[in-house]
């Protein structure tokens, strides 16, 4: 039997702020288990359709201390989009910094409210090189 991908684990430091952000990204809540005896809660979203691929949110009620502080101990999620530019324009009108613009109508990178890297594919074939995206320049790395 061939290994199945359960889910992609992150520590969050702000809980309701890194919701918000999958939320903006179409994801949605589909399980939680709150730990009272561990302290912790984990939290799992997917998009519709795709509920057996979640995220899963880590948090510590007591904080965490020894998260790392740029968030990019894994890696990144990656996310196909139906509209590479139209994601990007509701990302970045609710305050979420385009690290990596659309300028090609293709791939783009963002940061969760944790500085965790999420790339954005544009489903399909990519759409038409579009401004103001591109001549965007990189805000930081991914």
């Amino acid at each position: 039997m061939a290994p199945r991908y359960l889910h992609t684990m992150v520590r969050v430091k702000d809980l309701d702020k890194t919701i918000a952000f999958f939320e903006l990204l179409g994801l949605k809540e589909t399980r939680r288990h709150d730990s009272e005896a561990g302290r912790f809660s984990l939290i799992f979203m997917a998009a519709e359709g795709q509920e057996e691929c979640p995220v899963e949110l880590t948090y510590n009620w007591d904080g965490d201390d020894g998260l790392p502080s740029d968030g990019r101990h894994f890696g990144h999620l990656a996310y196909a989009v139906d509209n590479i530019y139209e994601t990007c324009q509701v990302l970045m009108d609710n305050g979420v910094t385009i690290n990596r613009p659309p300028r090609d109508g293709h791939m783009a990178f963002v940061r969760s409210p944790d500085n965790i890297s999420i790339e954005l594919l544009q489903a399909g074939d990519s759409l038409p090189a579009a401004e103001p995206w591109a001549s965007m320049e990189n805000i930081g790395h991914w």
